[in-house]
């Protein structure tokens, strides 16, 4: 069995700057995560992950044009624009919920997967390392924005805590009380968004919805009120990443699928625990 050396791990400058990206997303996935899951929309983070897939191919697909703009730029475009579109279908159509969520998903992929064929499949191995996340190509410059829209979503929340966390549990109250409704709703899909391009370098677009929604299920099991699901639920995400990103290192596993079983593992340990 490998031991793991922290010395030797951390040593290596590209794991120091994944620990620290990996606690970015331990922090704001299971911040924001919790506002989504209490209301019932876990599946937004998979939807915006796959728009942020198909911006991503966007900045890909400019690049090979020779145009250079970073993915992870258009990504943040495409996923925010996404989470506009969600709120927006939810307000002026029959298209509510999930339905909304399922046209948005699909359209994102489909866009993607359009631009990888048009380009001859050329772009597809440039895409794979968003699609899955990876360690080893984690920059400095990667690591300063994930911290920037942290810090961002973390302050908007702080900001904004009681607002939210009266639209997550009574949306009539809070419009009777003169909350605008629509406008928190829109905020929180875009944060939503933010932290998905975040926690993208890490996780990948395919695994970063798990982290929005894994850790704050585990709290959810023993957590006595919102705010403790909120407390416990960052705890349980950086567990995750820490534990995730050691074995991933020690093993040469996915660090995205390390970080999300690892979760997984402990909402089941937990399940069994509270059976």
């Amino acid at each position: 069995m490998t031991m793991i050396d922290l010395g030797e791990m951390l040593s290596y400058r590209f794991m120091r700057l994944a620990f620290v990206a990996g606690l970015c997303v331990g922090l704001v996935a299971p911040l924001v995560g919790s506002f989504l899951v209490h209301r019932g929309m876990a599946l937004i983070g998979d939807t915006l992950a796959h728009s942020a897939f198909a911006g991503v191919s966007v900045g890909v697909f400019l690049g090979s044009l020779n145009v250079v703009v970073s993915p992870y730029l258009t990504a943040l475009v495409v996923s925010v624009l996404a989470a506009l579109a969600i709120q927006a279908l939810a307000e002026h159509t029959d298209a509510y919920g999930d339905v909304s969520m399922a046209i948005v998903l699909s359209g994102g992929f489909a866009l993607g997967s359009v631009l990888i064929s048009v380009s001859d499949g050329g772009i597809a191995v440039g895409i794979d390392q968003y699609l899955f996340g990876s360690l080893a190509t984690v920059t400095s410059e990667n690591v300063r924005v994930m911290v920037a829209l942290s810090a961002l979503v973390v302050g908007v929340i702080g900001v904004t805590r009681r607002q939210l966390f009266a639209v997550t549990f009574d949306e009539t109250a809070a419009h009777v009380s003169g909350i605008p409704v629509q406008r928190y709703n829109r905020l929180l899909v875009v944060l939503t968004s933010l932290v998905v391009v975040a926690a993208m370098q890490i996780m990948g677009v395919i695994l970063v919805a798990a982290m929005l929604v894994v850790p704050v299920a585990v709290a959810s099991q023993i957590a006595r009120s919102f705010r403790q699901s909120i407390v416990l639920g960052v705890i349980v995400g950086e567990i995750a990443v820490v534990i995730g990103i050691m074995l991933s290192y020690a093993y040469g596993l996915a660090a995205g699928g390390t970080i999300v079983l690892v979760a997984i593992f402990a909402f089941v340990l937990m399940a069994l625990v509270f059976w």
